[in-house]
């Protein structure tokens, strides 16, 4: 939690408000300027005191009025996560973004007419001239073409938005568009899944190269733990060697047989295992 106060209070995102004071329908919270917004009592902790600092979502209620939270939508202001169409209405189709009140997608922010009950990647819009917050399934008018700050070898957070003949198309944090390369990937993926990604390559057009491993040197030290890790969960030996199938050093481990192959060279270095002709195996310590 933060230890500074919000200066105002920011729809669509988690502020640090103090506790002023109770209600009989909850806790009135306020930011550095005295604006208030009700917790409503159902959030309520018997550890929330008057003059706390806590940090809670704010969005509008089923009534248009801005409360508190301390519950987590799935994704927040700018940001795009994978959510399920509950009701459709002549205005538009209801998501669940895992709060009480569904957000609402209007029909000019659907790219295609979504169908109750199927799950779209959606970005969470917040409109300044009605103070609301919306859906947005047209993914492409909220991704950034200007790389700012960014390099290859950078870690960023992967959102999976589908798959295409060459990989799987991503949202990389919440601003960049991405793809992970069909040879490159050792672990099952699916639509909405979140997961740590590397930058490989910035390309000419704004959109990323990007890997599930590490780039580099810091590929090798994962391959290596990795090693290390099933060595430790098997007894110390496994039936692996340099001449082992890439398909079963995939499953084992989750790393391409390259970097497998430098993992193991790297612990055979450090006179961590022995390589026998059908195994590797932990060095016993003299």
């Amino acid at each position: 939690m933060s230890e500074n106060i919000a200066e105002n209070i920011a729809i669509g995102l988690v502020n640090t408000l103090k506790i002023a004071e109770e209600s009989p329908h909850g806790l009135y919270l306020t930011d550095s300027i005295g604006e208030r917004v009700l917790l409503p009592m159902r959030y309520v902790t018997e550890q929330m005191r008057e003059g706390d600092l806590i940090d809670v979502f704010i969005y509008t209620d089923s009534e248009d009025r801005v409360v508190a939270t301390t519950q987590r939508p799935l994704a927040m202001r700018g940001e795009f996560a994978l959510m399920k169409v509950t009701d459709i209405a002549p205005f538009g189709a209801f998501v669940d973004w895992g709060l009480p009140k569904e957000l609402l997608v209007p029909n000019k922010m659907q790219k295609n007419r979504l169908e109750i009950g199927k799950s779209y990647i959606v970005h969470v819009t917040y409109d300044f001239d009605t103070g609301r917050l919306y859906g947005d399934t047209r993914i492409g008018r909220h991704l950034l073409s200007d790389i700012k700050g960014l390099k290859s070898g950078d870690a960023a957070d992967l959102l999976i938005v589908a798959r295409t003949p060459l990989g799987y198309k991503v949202i990389a944090n919440h601003n960049y568009e991405g793809m992970l390369y069909h040879n490159e990937i050792f672990q099952p993926l699916e639509t909405g899944q979140h997961v740590k990604g590397y930058i490989k390559k910035i390309r000419p057009d704004g959109k990323l190269d990007l890997s599930l491993q590490p780039i580099g040197r810091a590929k090798t030290d994962v391959s290596v733990q990795k090693v290390r890790d099933r060595l430790a969960q098997n007894g110390g030996t496994l039936p692996f060697t340099y001449k082992s199938d890439a398909g079963a050093i995939q499953q084992q481990f989750g790393i391409s047989k390259k970097a497998f192959k430098k993992a193991l060279t790297t612990l055979l270095e450090n006179g961590e295992i022995v390589l026998h002709d059908t195994a590797i195996e932990v060095k016993k310590q003299a």
